[in-house]
């Protein structure tokens, strides 16, 4: 199968099957995603889900977490992967928010990735979320679902990755698309034990017919 030709096929059908996919993190507004998605590093988005309910409450904005300090900070994100790493990131992040951006978060990925905490997935993930840009932000589920798809060939690192699929998506659809692998890989493809027979892109999948012939010839 052309590459071409598979990526219609697998965008046809999750158009069909998952027409409406977005993020599980809760937010309001742009500063409160940037903080959910820096706490959802190496973190499920139940558990972030779970503690910026009193975050966001202590710390509605840039200028009042700005003002805080990292040990306080700590003490609402205990519960999350890294968070003497994160509760640092956070106030360094929210004080250059106040300090060069007005306090607002910024709409381009070149300026987000200046921020403390903030690499490419991040910024990809708040540009195309809050501000709607065609942006692929690859994180482990992306990046092992598009592999085993066969979306992307040999790609070594995310921005390999990232640098295929944004070749092949349609612009418009890069936003879904990158919900459809995460949402894919974090309830059907899992890592450790992908659930193929529940999978209805196994037909598609060069990783299926990969561990079929290897099954089949032991």
């Amino acid at each position: 199968m052309l590459k071409k030709e598979r990526y219609k096929a697998v965008i046809s059908w999750f158009e069909t099957h998952m027409p409406i996919a977005e993020t599980e993190l809760h937010y309001d507004n742009p500063f409160q995603l940037l903080v959910a998605v820096i706490l959802s590093a190496q973190c499920t988005d139940k558990r972030v889900n779970m503690v910026t309910p009193a975050l966001f409450r202590r710390y509605p904005d840039a200028e009042s977490m700005a003002s805080s300090s990292p040990e306080e900070i700590y003490t609402y994100i205990k519960s999350v992967s890294y968070p003497n790493n994160k509760a640092s990131h956070l106030y360094k992040m929210a004080g250059q928010l106040v300090s060069r951006y007005g306090s607002e978060v910024p709409s381009r990925v070149e300026d987000l990735v200046t921020l403390s905490g903030v690499g490419r997935k991040t910024a990809n993930v708040v540009v195309s979320v809050v501000y709607h840009q065609p942006a692929m932000a690859v994180d482990t589920h992306v990046f092992r679902v598009s592999a085993r798809l066969g979306l992307t060939t040999r790609a070594k690192t995310p921005v390999q990755a990232e640098e295929q699929l944004v070749r092949y998506i349609p612009r418009d659809k890069l936003g879904i698309a990158h919900h459809w692998l995460i949402l894919h890989g974090r309830y059907v493809c899992t890592a450790r034990h992908p659930h193929c027979n529940k999978c209805g892109l196994s037909d598609l999948c060069v990783f299926y017919k990969k561990m079929g012939f290897l099954k089949n010839n032991l």
